[in-house]
């Protein structure tokens, strides 16, 4: 795929033009000439609807948004992969070795050497090429950087060695794999396949190896409201145990019932051996179970509002999502760090400040980070006022929906 500023941006081109340019030098400054230059880009992605449910094989609710991570690229031929982040120390991959490094876990190196491993698996061609990155999307927001990152490395090595014969499904699958097997996080398929397929898109992955997907016309400017997502603060950084918690979990009740993930259970069945279960698996594993039949038929309910246009009923199921995230999958604070917890007190002061009029939840993966918020266009310089006041100046983010993942810029 391939997009012009115009195309991908929209009224933002211009300002992203500079963007692209401050690129360039960031390359001649890392690499030197700047000739031949190839511009890539991925989006982050926002969660709308089942949260914690895709490594279940649950169903998600999500959309690719305008935030996202940019790459100046240029092909090499000594088969080694250079990319230099912002901020970030150079990431170098030499594709002749592409065997798990324990060294190299929960660095982006090791999300590079996953992808091409599992390229070269697949049968695809892999090779060097060196880089700069720039990214809007912030690492730890809950808009997931890491599969936006994922998404534009594959999206790279398509084009640059693969004729963009890789699909965006199969992009969202080689991503997660990297980030399970050589990055060392147990996540989902949510998270890539939102920033790989773009647009606001519904997605069931009762079979992980070919999720149903349908993209869903919405546009929320339509009904009054932007869609607001609020950084608190906090990181995600050393929480992969927590988030490691709730798979494990919810798979653990899965197989005391001779299930291998919770989407092969029957809701019935599980229930009628709570009592049993509690012995087994303990009460927090039960309630993040009850949260993942809860959340996906709200995903089903949220899907029909939409398509009828029956907003109000929508922001309801937000809400009830929203608290089934924190009474049941327990993801609004982490238990290593309870002093900590800026998104219960975001989604406290919004309740305050929406007073019946918005909807408003946990956003993405949880613990740490960020909370989403559907406000009335009529209040969204006092709402943003007010959560910048307590979570510092920028913190609240209005998101739009981007319509294509990861996708080449022509400038």
């Amino acid at each position: 795929m391939i997009q012009d500023l115009k195309t991908l941006y929209g009224a933002e081109a211009e300002m992203q033009r500079a963007r692209y340019a401050e690129l360039d030098a960031a390359f001649a400054e890392t690499f030197g000439a700047t000739d031949g230059l190839l511009y890539f880009s991925a989006p982050g992605r926002t969660e709308v609807g089942g949260n914690h449910t895709d490594h279940n094989n649950g169903k998600v609710l999500a959309a690719a948004v305008n935030l996202d991570v940019i790459a100046a690229v240029r092909k090499t031929g000594d088969g080694v992969i250079r990319l230099k982040s912002a901020g970030y120390p150079m990431d170098t991959v030499d594709t002749a070795d592409l065997a798990v490094k324990e060294e190299e876990r929960e660095r982006s190196a090791s999300l590079i050497r996953g992808i091409c491993a599992r390229l070269s698996a697949l049968g695809y061609k892999v090779g060097g090429f060196d880089a700069v990155t720039a990214s809007r999307v912030l690492k730890g927001s809950g808009l997931s950087s890491s599969a936006a990152f994922e998404v534009l490395v594959v999206t790279i090595l398509s084009h640059l060695y693969n004729a963009d014969a890789i699909d965006p499904v199969e992009a969202a699958q080689i991503s997660k794999y990297a980030e399970n097997e050589y990055f060392g996080k147990p996540s989902g398929l949510l998270d890539q396949m939102a920033a790989s397929v773009g647009g606001f898109t519904t997605m069931d992955f009762a079979d992980p190896a070919a999720p149903k997907i349908e993209k869903i016309d919405f546009d929320l400017e339509k009904y009054g409201y932007a869609l607001c997502v609020i950084d608190t603060g906090g990181n995600h950084a050393d929480l992969t145990g927590e988030y490691a918690a709730v798979p494990a979990e919810m798979k653990a009740v899965a197989a005391a019932l001779g299930a291998s993930v919770l989407r092969e259970v029957d809701e019935k069945q599980f229930f009628a051996a709570i009592p049993v279960l509690r012995g087994k698996v303990g009460d927090r594993a039960i309630l993040r179970a009850i949260h993942f039949f809860q959340d996906n038929r709200i995903v089903d309910a949220e899907v029909a509002a939409l398509k009828k246009g029956d907003f109000e009923a929508f922001k309801q199921l937000v809400i009830a999502s929203g608290r089934s995230s924190a009474m049941n999958l327990q993801n609004v604070f982490a238990v290593v760090n309870p002093a900590e917890q800026g998104l219960s007190l975001a989604l406290a002061l919004i309740a305050r400040l929406l007073d019946g009029r918005g909807a408003y939840r946990v956003h993405g993966g949880g613990f740490a980070g960020t909370v989403q918020a559907y406000v009335p266009l009529d209040m969204l310089e006092s709402f943003r006022a007010e959560m910048e006041a307590v979570f510092g100046a920028g913190a609240c983010y209005v998101l739009s929906v981007r319509g294509v993942g990861g996708t080449r810029v022509t400038l």
